[in-house]
């Protein structure tokens, strides 16, 4: 009994070879840079839902110059300025007669620009998601990996032995348990943070599209839908 108290994590650690180390060492890398980018994805997602809420403060301005200065301190992620930015530039871009520019409809041009900087928010929204989900897949596997490795040791010290002995096992099992638990740890809170993030950039990319919406209707017809306005800007 008392050699079975001395059993814990130290004592499996102890016992591990090079191959069980290594496992744990990128189970332990995946693991710290999945909680890098989630905290640092939520921050993000926090400073992108308060400046949502500050959006009708750039339809307060007077001016489109102005609605962009008012937006930017508040805008810090830089998904709604540039979609401003970028709209203001294409309608007030020179187009000399007889160019491609001066025979393409200003519609046409300021919903190009539009969708521009719409898919350059959706790339950066993106980020750090195929890590989390090449986590999430992968980890299970990866501590898999470890659980097999062990359970072999173990079989390798009863063929040794030619006996089953507690002491001879308690190790190599506990090693393939530990890496079992490891695995699912790294794993579970990958999953979960994709699947939100996902979710979180719907809804963003949902009113970045509705502001976009806006902008257009008001630089080609003057005038900023109503109707639009409650559903294009909702709170995340």
């Amino acid at each position: 009994m008392e050699g079975v108290a001395t059993l814990g994590l130290g004592h499996f650690w102890a016992q591990a070879d090079a191959l069980i180390r290594f496992t744990a060492y990128a189970l332990l890398a995946m693991s710290v840079g999945s909680w890098f980018l989630i905290l640092w994805k939520t921050w993000s997602w926090l400073r992108m839902r308060r400046a949502a809420r500050q959006i009708d403060q750039f339809w307060s301005a007077h001016s489109l110059d102005e609605a962009i200065a008012l937006l930017k301190p508040l805008d810090r992620e830089g998904l709604f300025v540039p979609l401003a930015a970028g709209a203001a530039a294409a309608v007030q871009a020179p187009s000399g007669e007889g160019t491609l520019a001066a025979q393409t409809d200003r519609s046409d041009l300021l919903t190009r620009a539009l969708r521009q900087r719409i898919n350059e928010a959706a790339a950066r929204l993106e980020s750090g998601l195929t890590f989390l989900a090449s986590v999430g897949s992968t980890a299970p596997f990866i501590g898999l990996f470890g659980t097999v490795w062990g359970i072999y040791h173990a079989m390798i010290n009863i063929a040794s032995t030619g006996t089953i002995a507690i002491e001879k096992v308690a190790g190599p099992v506990g090693e393939a348990l530990i890496m079992t638990a490891f695995g699912l740890a790294v794993a579970i809170p990958a999953v979960l943070a994709y699947n939100a993030f996902t979710r979180v950039n719907r809804i963003i990319l949902a009113q970045l599209d509705g502001f976009a919406h806006d902008l257009h209707a008001f630089l080609t017809v003057g005038s900023r839908p109503a109707t639009e306005t409650g559903a294009g800007h909702g709170g995340a």
